[in-house]
Parts: structure tokens; C-alpha cells; sequence
């Protein structure tokens, strides 16, 4: 279940993610919002039999993250990272493991460059979208079809009546 603070997270991440993607950024007024320096992956479960349960690591620049998936149609992985971070080029490792598996399913990598993602506020942080598909493997954008469907998902989930167990 979606809580409104994760809600509210993931929307601004969303935002921030779409501006960097198209290169735009509001030049008007301070948002107040600080951006945080991360790497994020949108991972399409599709073609793959039920990766729920699984582990995921995602790894760039000397720091990794582990999480586990979730029966969703995208699963994002995110890595935060310091805030002096250094953009130059540098690979990103993503790792999917099955529940008792001894070999990842998938193991792939990409060498990204991070991009400056500026507050409005004299501040900002880098950042960069990347996403992965059974077809493409991991890619260093996040494709147009890719965000559609992780949108998609997540109104959805958002606009969803709550289960009896969260009003309890």
C-alpha cells in the first residue's frame, strides 16, 4: 500500500526525474524543495516469471543498495547518494537474485554519467534515470514507455479504496 508520505516522494522524485530527463527546470521562484543526489532504476517485471520475493542490489560509485521485489508490473530501485558526489562517468551494476538461487537472473551493467538537478534554490543534486527490460537489458534512460507504465501504476495505486487492514 501506498502511504501519502511515499506518495508524496515518489511524485516529487518523478518530477525531479522528468526535468532532468527533458533538460527543463523551472526558473521562476525557489521551490523549496532540496533535491537529493541518487541513482534510480525503473525495472519492467515483465517476461519474467513472478520476481516477488526476489532480491535486487544496485551498485555505482563505491556505494550498493539491496531491496526486494514487490508483484508489480515496475519496480523502482533507487541509490542515494552523497551529496559530493563525483558525476563523471562511472558504471552502474543492477543484480535481480531469486529466493534460494545460488546465480543472479540478471546481472548487467552501463556506464552513465550523472546530471545536474538544480532546486531553484542555489542548490541541487545529481541524478540519473536509468531503467531495465527482459528486451534491452539495463539501459541509460529511462524510455517514454517505461515512465508511462510506472505513472500509470502508481495513480493507480493512489486512487485506490483502502484495504480494511490500513483503516484498522
Amino acid at each position: 500500500m501506498v502511504t501519502p508520505i511515499r506518495y508524496a516522494r515518489v511524485i516529487g522524485g518523478v518530477a525531479a526525474l522528468i526535468a532532468g530527463l527533458s533538460g527543463c527546470a523551472d526558473t521562476g521562484a525557489c521551490a523549496g524543495v532540496g533535491v537529493v543526489s541518487q541513482v534510480g532504476v525503473y525495472v519492467v517485471q515483465k517476461g519474467y516469471d513472478d520476481l516477488a520475493g526476489a532480491s535486487w542490489e544496485l551498485c555505482t560509485r563505491g556505494k550498493c543498495v539491496r531491496g526486494e521485489f514487490e508483484q508489480e508490473p515496475v519496480t523502482d530501485a533507487s541509490l542515494t547518494l552523497p551529496d559530493d558526489v563525483d558525476p563523471d562517468t562511472a558504471p552502474v551494476r543492477f543484480r535481480v537474485t531469486r529466493v534460494g538461487a545460488a546465480k543472479p537472473l540478471i546481472d548487467d551493467s552501463v556506464d552513465v554519467r550523472l546530471l545536474h538537478q538544480s532546486d531553484n534554490c542555489g542548490g541541487g543534486g545529481y541524478t540519473r534515470g536509468l531503467a531495465y527490460t527482459k528486451e534491452d537489458g539495463l539501459r541509460p534512460n529511462v524510455p517514454k514507455k517505461v515512465l508511462a507504465a510506472w505513472l500509470e501504476q502508481h495513480e493507480s495505486e493512489a486512487t485506490a479504496e483502502p484495504t480494511s487492514s490500513a483503516s484498522s
